[in-house]
This record gives structure tokens, C-alpha cells and sequence, in this order.
């Protein structure tokens, strides 16, 4: 594995170099039963060259929805410190199975969310990376190990997924320091679901410097809201009437809002009603289904009482009644070393309303269109004592969500224009952190009787996405642009499904980073470096 690692990292080095296709090969006239083993352009998580051991925590072949056990125990001749710590999954599947979605806890942490790649019928396998360095204060200690990957094998769908998950430690020396992290990091306990809403409480320690939330969150397994950046009126007659488009996921400490963020617009691979669109490459963060974070800094001081306090994460815009997001919220905190007990306040609180205007046409049967505009703001300022003195924080979040959304009588031709932006800004005492992430689609689903076939239907789907985070120190780039199309209502192998793609990533700061993949027919012929 590791002679592995370090053949691949030179030929990437040599591709840089010379920006020629690593590979190039003659696609099929369509797909077939089988296609390349699905990838994503984003580099491997980089790692240092220090000496580094595994740790294997799942090894399951999930054919039901009982979910795996295991333990984590730290290994004795790698106790730490560390200076990254990435998990590392591999999946197998073969034969014909609908797109999952998978969860991962370390000692009740929410540490990684997945979903799994519609096979081929002679088999495919896939690997992800994350850097869960984050979570090292879990894992200095032996800790429960729980993977959901609910899945069904019966007559129809014959695809067990076979999932191994590990963990790599890289160990330190006088170059590579420790890593920086929280002290600690909790779960919420005593959780209880409210509809799209999750409740729970957390007793944090009494020396309390700074607190980072974070929670997984996807629309998923609740019909429409799995779609719910097409959502539409009931009275448009439109397929998924779950109302307006606008989705929020907000955190309230002890009822007070505290925190704003926009959900991603996930597609898994089944998604846009064609499942040709993402072989073998997924949509972005399809694999690695990344956390919404929040700065709840300001409200530090109010929680270092020894008391158990609320936390509440709402899914805003959902129907009222209706269920299908997922949500599992951490606190990262840290503490003062030097005190037992730190105190503090917030000093101003100002959190606007939500600003959204939809613009609905349409009745059932006709054709349809939901304009959405919408923006929020939100700023928040606190302090807390601590033994370095008083650390003074103002946390600032910006939410804009513009969104064109049209489909024709039947919605045989279905289309959608939409752009997300979320803005984050923490400054205490003096120093600026901002992270700015800017989402896209912009697409059209056909959905139109085939001339020659009765009951047969021809889907095409022609789609962009791009995906986007700045930071000071980084700005990653990762693109999507494809068109597929598949007979819908024939037997598999009649289908005579087509599809090209090309899928991009882009990092600049500390140097650069860029790779494009295009694939036609499930078969890769494009792997390019440059930069």
C-alpha cells in the first residue's frame, strides 16, 4: 500500500510536469455491462512522511439495514501525538443496486457520511479519503464504532456492498509537529426528533474558550425533499410539492438562534432520474458528504455553568409535518488550560429575518415556474474571561439563494437555474477567518415519448454544477458537466444508454493543483494534469 501511494504520487508529479492524458482509451457506442471504476478529480488527502499505521475499524458486507459494530482501540506501539489522522474507505459492489446512503460514529461522533455508486452488473469498486484530524481528541481512547449503510438484496436488487473503513495515524518528529486541535469533541445527548427538526443537549466543561458546531445534514429518505431544490406549490401541480425551494439549517443554544447555514444541494448517483449521468465519475461531495460548520464562539461564556443545555438544529422551509433530513450535530471545544472556570456574555445580537420573495406560475397539467430569491444575515458578538485574558467574538454570516426553476405541461421538459452563497467571518481579537462557498446547478431533465418503442420513454439529462470554497489560504474549484440519456421503461439491456462527462477540480494558494477527467460511456478518455 504504502509503494502504492508513492508510485501514484510520481506519476502525478511527472503529469504535472509534462501535461499530457494519463490515459486515454477507445469508449464503447454505449454502455454496456460494465464501466470504469468510478473516481473523483479531487487530489489524496496529503500526509506527511512520517511513520504512519492503519487501523481497521469496519469490515462488513451490508446486505440489510442492521447496522455494523465494531470498537476502536488505539494501537499500543502508536499511542500519538499525531499529525493527521485520514480515514480511508474502499467499497465493492456488483450487479444491480439503487444509490445508498451510509453514516459513520466514533464514540456517538458523527465522523464521516457517504453514499454509494449504482453498480454495473460485472462489478465496480471505489475508494474515498477525508481528513478526519479534527476528531483526534476522540481517538487518543478506546471508543464504539457504528457504520448505517442500509441496504436491501433480494430477487431484483443484487448488490451487497462490501465496505472496509480504515483509520491511518501519522506519528510526529522535529518537522512535523502535533496536529492543532480542539480539546474536546462531543455528541449531542438525549436527541429526540421534531419532523425535520433534531433535539438534544450538551454539558460542556467549565473552562470553555471557544465552541464550533458542526452537523451532517442532507434531505434524503423523505420522498421530495431529497429534490428540494425543485420544490414547488402544491398548487402548481408539480411533482414534488413541497413548497418553496429555500432550505436553511439553523442551531439555537437554549432557544436563541446562534447559527445560519445553507444546505448543499446534494445528487446522489440516481440522481436527476438518470443514473448514466454519474458513471463512473459522482457529482461533487456525492462521496464525502461534507458537515455545515458554525462559529458558536459568542455564546461560550453562557455555557460554562455545568448545565446541560438545548441545542436545536431546524431545517427551515420544510412543510410542516414533513420528515426526510438527516442531521447529526458535533461540538468542537476548547478549554483553558490554566483555569477551571471561565465566564463571559454576548454583547450584541443581530440576526435579520429571512428576505425571500417566489415568484410561482402554474397549475396541474400546465406548464410551471418558481422564481426564488432569498438572502439572510446574521452577527453576533460575545467574550469570554479566560487566563490569557478576554477574548473578544464576532461572528458574521451572509445566506443568498437566487433560483429559477420551469417545467412544461407533463413536466416533460424540467429545468433549473440556481446558485447558492454562504459567507462565514469570524474575527476575535483582531484576527479574521473567512470562508466563502459559492454552490451551482444548472440543468434540464427530457423526459419525452420514444418514437419507436410503445411505453418507452427517452431521458436525457444535461447538467452543470460547480462547487466552491475560499478561504484566505485556499480556493478550491470542483466542476461538473455532463449529458446522459437512457430509455426508460424497456429492459435493462435494451436501454442503449449514452453518456459524456468531464469533471474538474481546481486548487490554488500554496501551489496548485488541477485534473480533469472526461469519461464517454462509462469509459474514461481523459485523465489530465496541469498547472
Amino acid at each position: 500500500m504504502r509503494i502504492r501511494s508513492v508510485v501514484t504520487a510520481s506519476l502525478s508529479v511527472l503529469l504535472l510536469a509534462i501535461g499530457v492524458p494519463a490515459r486515454a482509451a477507445a469508449p464503447p457506442a454505449e454502455f454496456g455491462s460494465d464501466y470504469d471504476d468510478p473516481r473523483t478529480p479531487a487530489p489524496a488527502v496529503a500526509v506527511p512522511h512520517t511513520r504512519h499505521c492503519e487501523v481497521q475499524i469496519v469490515n462488513n458486507q451490508f446486505r440489510d439495514f442492521d447496522p455494523y459494530r465494531s470498537t476502536y482501540t488505539p494501537l499500543a506501539d502508536c499511542q500519538g501525538p499525531w499529525s493527521k489522522v485520514v480515514l480511508r474507505m474502499h467499497g465493492a459492489v456488483q450487479g444491480v443496486q439503487y444509490d445508498r446512503l451510509g453514516h459513520l460514529t466514533i464514540g456517538g461522533v458523527g465522523v464521516f457520511r457517504t453514499s454509494t455508486p449504482e453498480p454495473s452488473t460485472d462489478g465496480i469498486e471505489w475508494n474515498v479519503e477525508k481528513d478526519v484530524t479534527s476528531y483526534i481528541p476522540l481517538l487518543r481512547t478506546t471508543q464504539p464504532v457504528v457504520m448505517e449503510l442500509g441496504n436491501v438484496v433480494d430477487g431484483t436488487y443484487t448488490g451487497v456492498l462490501d465496505i472496509r473503513v480504515t483509520l491511518d495515524f501519522y506519528t510526529t518528529d522535529r518537522r512535523t509537529p502535533a496536529a492543532r486541535t480542539a480539546d474536546e469533541v462531543l455528541p449531542l445527548q438525549d436527541q429526540t426528533r421534531e419532523d425535520a427538526d433534531l433535539r438534544g443537549t450538551a454539558t460542556l466543561p467549565r473552562n470553555t474558550t471557544r465552541v464550533l458546531g458542526e452537523v451532517y445534514v442532507t434531505g434524503s429518505g423523505g420522498g421530495c425533499e431529497e429534490f428540494w431544490d425543485t420544490s414547488a406549490p402544491a398548487a402548481t401541480g408539480y411533482s414534488c410539492p413541497d413548497g418553496s425551494p429555500y432550505r436553511e439549517v439553523d442551531v439555537s443554544i437554549d432557544g436563541k438562534l446562534a447559527g445560519i447555514a445553507l444546505p448543499y444541494p446534494y445528487i446522489y448517483t440516481g440522481g436527476w432520474s438518470n443514473p448514466y449521468e454519474w458513471r463512473p465519475s459522482p457529482a461533487p461531495r456525492a462521496f464525502d458528504i461534507k458537515p455545515l460548520t458554525y462559529d458558536l464562539t459568542p455564546f461560550a461564556g453562557l455555557l460554562t455553568d455545568g448545565k446541560p443545555h438545548e441545542f436545536r438544529i431546524h431545517v427551515d422551509g420544510v412543510p410542516a409535518g414533513q420528515s426526510g433530513w438527516f442531521t447529526v450535530p458535533n461540538l468542537h471545544v476548547w478549554t483553558d488550560a490554566h483555569r477551571t472556570q471561565t465566564t463571559g456574555a454576548l454583547t450584541s445580537y443581530t440576526v435579520g429575518p429571512l428576505a425571500k420573495t417566489d415568484d410561482v406560475t402554474g397549475a396541474p397539467n400546465a406548464a410551471g415556474s418558481v422564481n426564488t430569491t432569498a438572502a439572510r444575515n446574521l452577527t453576533i458578538s460575545g467574550y469570554v474571561d479566560t487566563s490569557a485574558g478576554r477574548i473578544r467574538t464576532t461572528v458574521r454570516r451572509a445566506l443568498t439563494n437566487v433560483s429559477k426553476h420551469t417545467w412544461d405541461a407533463g413536466e416533460s421538459h424540467d429545468a433549473l437555474d440556481a446558485d447558492w452563497r454562504d459567507t462565514a467571518t469570524t474575527i476575535s481579537n483582531g484576527r479574521v477567518e473567512r470562508t466563502d462557498l459559492g454552490y451551482g446547478k444548472h440543468g434540464v431533465l427530457t423526459f419525452l415519448p420514444n418514437a419507436t418503442i410503445p411505453g418507452g420513454y427517452d431521458v436525457v439529462t444535461d447538467l452543470k454544477i460547480y462547487d466552491t470554497i475560499r478561504t484566505p489560504r485556499l480556493t478550491t474549484t470542483e466542476t461538473y458537466d455532463g449529458r446522459a440519456s437512457w430509455i426508460y421503461g424497456v429492459p435493462r439491456d435494451q436501454r442503449h444508454a449514452t453518456g459524456t462527462q468531464t469533471v474538474h477540480f481546481r486548487a490554488t494558494g500554496h501551489g496548485c493543483f488541477d485534473h480533469t477527467l472526461t469519461a464517454v460511456n462509462g469509459v474514461y478518455t481523459k485523465d489530465f494534469y496541469r498547472c
